[in-house]
């Protein structure tokens, strides 16, 4: 039996009590980040698109948002399909609107490329969290490409984009490992003259590539570079949203730490650009086993079975960083309480997520008895005995969902405040908790 919550979110404060174990077969939500480019692309494609699995969380909602303000006919979603009427990559109107984008960073990166090459003006905006993220990472190679893109003075939005610009390609190489610059600067390439390629320091996740050769697009790869020729078109497709890996880590790590744990997370995305999480809890000693593998929608996918064990402290690999990088809240709880130390270096990028989940998570493990030491660009976590306590995600949703999770071996109850925002990508979290074993107030 697949346990699927259908309840909402709209709780500010999680009180976890301690002793729990998590069994049975879930299937969390969609994958955000492939239901993000399905509508961006769908819109974007001639004909009629048909997403199944769509994630109806808060960020993707907004992306979805953005394109019926722009005149795309959108049905749903309803129980996860979605059916979109695309317009052609030059069939979209202005919006009467500035586009809020909410506390999606992936909707405002990507739709700063796209808008680039619009032939209207457009404004995005977001939320407080949202507009204090750093956009010059997408600015600056959009503008070389003669993109017109105002910010405010720190670089951060709302972003003014001045359209019907004349974009030439260009060969951009990332100054850092980043999965949404490199697919913002892509998909300006599609209104570019010329052949644009993106030359990554270190693999990031390839779902915008995946899925533009799904929608007939042809895109060049050679070695760590991707390339894309301006002037193509996108031909509508179906597409099945697979679970999400990111939304499956914190049940991979729930499983891994409270003893008598069983549970198998059904129709995961297993990506290899996405499966550092797998990686990093195999190092550490977890008993974590992918059955049933098929490829849907051009995406891997399988259902991953985890059983509890005894974990061990590691030296986290610097190649797996980039593949883990939105789970790394839930690693660090599976290092406090894991035998010895966990060290990890080369994430500074965690500083500018939702929060610093860097400092976040290091105050949050601390106030519940967990030794931790920061460094600019990484933390080393002493595991031990959690105790009770109180934990601020600070708005972060994957912190408040992994320290959650920390409550099922404490010593004590665990509250988490400042939880509304894991409604961005988990809205049926705590009903989904609660069935697994968890033991969860909100």
């Amino acid at each position: 039996m697949i346990l699927i919550a259908m309840t909402s979110l709209d709780s500010d404060t999680f009180i976890v009590s301690p002793g729990g174990r998590l069994r049975g077969r879930l299937r969390v939500p969609g994958d955000k980040s492939i239901s993000h480019r399905a509508i961006m692309l769908g819109a974007l494609a001639e004909g009629t698109t048909t997403i199944t699995g769509f994630l109806e969380g808060e960020d993707s909602l907004a992306t979805l948002a953005a394109f019926k303000a722009m005149g795309v006919q959108i049905d749903g979603p309803h129980r996860g399909k979605v059916i979109i009427q695309g317009v052609g990559l030059h069939g979209l109107r202005q919006p009467d609107h500035a586009l809020d984008l909410g506390n999606s960073g992936t909707s405002m990166r990507l739709l700063s490329g796209l808008m680039a090459g619009q032939a209207f003006d457009v404004v995005l905006t977001g939320d407080a969290s949202l507009s204090s993220r750093p956009m010059s990472r997408v600015i600056d190679p959009l503008s070389s490409m003669g993109a017109k893109i105002k910010a405010d003075t720190d670089g951060t939005a709302p972003l003014h984009i001045q359209g019907g610009q004349s974009l030439k390609a260009m060969d951009y190489t990332l100054p850092m490992a980043s999965a949404q610059v490199k697919s913002s600067v892509l998909l300006a390439g599609l209104y570019a003259q010329g052949k644009t390629c993106v030359t990554e320091p270190a693999p990031t996740r390839d779902h915008t590539e995946r899925m533009l050769s799904g929608f007939g697009y042809d895109v060049e790869h050679n070695d760590m570079t991707v390339c894309v020729k301006g002037g193509g078109e996108l031909t509508a497709t179906n597409i099945d949203v697979p679970a999400d890996i990111s939304s499956a880590a914190f049940f991979m790590v729930g499983a891994s730490i409270a003893p008598g744990s069983d549970v198998t997370l059904e129709h995961a995305g297993v990506n290899p650009t996405r499966s550092g999480i797998i990686d990093i809890l195999r190092l550490m000693g977890a008993d974590i086993e992918l059955l049933n593998e098929q490829d849907v929608s051009g995406e891997p996918v399988a259902d991953i079975r985890v059983r509890s064990s005894q974990l061990h402290g590691v030296d986290i690999p610097s190649a797996l960083v980039p593949l883990a990088i939105d789970e790394f809240p839930a690693i660090f709880v599976a290092a406090a309480c894991a035998d010895g130390e966990t060290h990890l270096t080369g994430a500074a990028e965690l500083r500018v997520k939702e929060s610093d989940r860097l400092q976040v998570m290091a105050e949050g493990l601390t106030s519940l008895g967990i030794e931790t030491q920061l460094q600019h660009d990484g933390i080393s976590i002493q595991g031990g005995t959690l105790q009770g306590g109180e934990v601020d995600s600070h708005g972060d949703h994957r912190i408040a969902m992994a320290m959650a999770m920390a409550g099922l071996v404490a010593a004590g109850p665990v509250t988490v405040t400042q939880c509304t925002n894991v409604s961005t990508s988990f809205p049926d979290f705590i009903s989904l908790a609660r069935t697994a074993g968890l033991g969860i107030q909100a």
